[in-house]
């Protein structure tokens, strides 16, 4: 077990390091932040003080190696625009964008999970059909335009709930929804296959023979082990509602994690952005991690491959 810990802890590692170089240079072809700051007059040596000062003045290669000396000692930069070091400006907003994702799990597994017991229980009519249709869109449907929709709908033209920002329980409501719309979909697929798979099994016509009831048997023995698969790929959905959240925030203004991530690109804030994605796949490996030892005490056969 010891092994296999130490094994997907250095997988982890070289994740990250591959994260931190990918957003570092990919982050500096968004452009040059100094062109954001400085007013139409200034000047050429206005200019190249203030590259000197945000320590853009040396070569790309120069100034990774700075910044990994310093991510080293647990320093990821000043955000540009905030004034503030970008670990407290992620930590500041985490608490706004995990106030959304225990509400987008609960709506999707309330949602998700009686539509893929129903459709598979009712496989190959309308019901499973009409299930299958909100599961198509769910999926296919981009969360944008999903977002703007659903405001057009109920805060415009219904006038029910309000567009955006953070607030009382009624501005959770169009967020959650437009969060957890691809989990939905998710839950309800994997439901459904897991199902059909286990109501073939031996055990259940085992216990049909021995007189349970059908509704014994569907949400005791055959629900049990079908929610066996969902609840390994735990990780995957934080992870997906985690990185889903930039969309979601954005559209909503919601002042989370994701949305100081579109902030952060918009205004060319690199060591901003460069803290914000590295702190959110520590966060998204450390997660999975989780998930990844807890199953591998439930299959021994994980932690002995």
């Amino acid at each position: 077990m010891t092994r296999y810990i130490v094994h997907r802890l250095l997988q982890g590692v070289v994740l990250l390091c591959m994260v931190a170089m990918i957003v570092f240079f990919l982050g500096r072809l968004t452009g040059n932040p100094v062109d954001l700051m400085l007013p139409e007059d200034a000047t050429a040596e206005d200019r190249v003080a203030m590259i000197k000062a945000l320590g853009l003045d040396g070569p790309l290669y120069q100034q990774f190696f700075i910044f990994v000396g310093k991510a080293l000692h647990g320093d990821l930069g000043d955000s540009i625009r905030m004034r503030e070091p970008a670990v407290d400006a992620f930590f500041s907003r985490l608490p706004n964008t995990l106030a959304l994702i225990p509400w987008a799990i609960l709506l999707a597994m309330g949602v998700g999970i009686p539509l893929g017991v129903l459709a598979s229980l009712n496989r190959g009519n309308m019901i499973d059909r009409i299930a299958g249709i909100f599961a198509v869109l769910g999926i296919a449907i981009p969360g944008f335009f999903l977002g703007i929709l659903l405001i057009f709908v109920f805060s415009v033209q219904l006038g029910w709930l309000p567009s955006g920002r953070m607030g009382g329980p009624e501005h959770y409501v169009l967020p959650v929804i437009t969060l957890g719309a691809f989990l939905i979909a998710g839950f309800m697929r994997l439901v459904r296959s897991s199902m059909l798979e286990v109501m073939d099994s031996e055990y259940v016509k085992l216990a049909r023979i021995k007189g349970l009831s059908e509704f014994v048997v569907i949400w005791k023995h055959c629900l049990r082990n079908a929610l066996i698969p969902v609840l390994t790929l735990w990780g995957v959905f934080v992870g997906n509602l985690i990185t889903g959240a930039i969309i979601t925030e954005t559209v909503f203004a919601w002042p989370g994690i994701g949305r100081l991530t579109y902030e952060a690109v918009i205004y060319r804030d690199f060591p901003l952005l460069q803290a914000v994605i590295i702190l959110k796949s520590m966060l998204i490996l450390s997660i999975n991690l989780a998930v990844d030892i807890l199953y591998a005490y439930v299959d021994p056969r994980i932690r002995l491959a």
